[in-house]
């Protein structure tokens, strides 16, 4: 069986009209670590994201470890274990906090393959699921912090607790790349440093890490490689401090 080589995007092209938004970026995020995709607002992040879990036609590849996922739809590229937040979160605001991890929990169980073959296995599986997802999701809310607010109504939460509960709704797939778009944002210094711990622990697990990212500063201490964007191109990547002393990286942001 070949080693994991993670999320690897060659050539990665969007086009929108006569705009070129995303121009031949390559980028490899392996397991085991937390990548950083940075770059000033309209750089291309979020299209880098959107192309990459297959919401916008892109040309070029897109592989995770073995498998390529070059046009698949994104409920494949999700099946094979590829997860993403926005950077505008979205739960379900008319369910509690729990409900809406509760909820991913048996939507991505439900995408498992039964054993066995008859309507009684379906329905025995189906009321075990009942069961485990309320225990899978308080832990998932452990995880992210935000166990506190598991009763609250989604649409009543602070905006930095929406976004931790997104994360845990990703989560709740048990992803092999977790792309995260702006997680920080609005998020207090204290559950800001509390995510990047989670971020590292999931790396440590095996977890492709991605996070992408406006502010340089917010991802330097947590990622192990850095790509910055810039007007749709890789401009700079490698270690971060090597990353962060680049001109074209200092010229990109003094353009914001």
């Amino acid at each position: 069986m070949p080693a994991a080589e993670g999320l690897r995007a060659t050539g990665l092209t969007v086009r929108i009209g006569p705009l070129t938004v995303l121009d031949g970026v390559d980028l490899l995020a392996p397991p085991g670590a937390v990548t950083g995709l940075v770059g000033p607002p309209g750089a291309g992040k979020t299209a880098f994201a959107d192309a990459v879990t297959g919401l916008v036609r892109a040309a070029g590849t897109v592989r995770l470890d073995d498998a390529d996922l070059t046009g698949a739809a994104p409920r494949v590229r999700a099946r094979h274990g590829l997860a993403r937040t926005f950077a505008a979160a979205a739960p379900f605001g008319s369910l509690t906090v729990r409900d809406n991890v509760r909820a991913a929990v048996e939507v991505h169980a439900r995408t498992r393959p039964v054993a066995g073959r008859g309507w009684r296995d379906v329905r025995r599986r189906r009321r075990a699921l009942r069961r485990a997802s309320g225990a899978t999701a308080d832990a998932l809310l452990a995880r992210t912090g935000i166990a506190a607010h598991a009763g609250r109504a989604a649409a009543a939460v602070p905006l930095g607790t929406a976004r931790l509960l997104d994360i845990a709704r990703a989560l709740a797939a048990g992803p092999r790349v977790l792309l995260l778009d702006d997680p920080s944002a609005g998020l207090p210094v204290p559950a800001a440093r509390a995510l990047e711990v989670l971020l590292r622990d999931l790396a440590a697990e095996g977890v492709a890490v991605l996070v992408a990212d406006r502010d340089l500063d917010r991802v330097l201490g947590v990622c192990d490689t850095l790509y910055v964007l810039d007007r749709g191109r890789v401009v700079a990547a490698g270690p971060p401090a090597r990353v962060r002393a680049d001109p074209g990286v200092r010229a990109a942001f003094a353009r914001r």
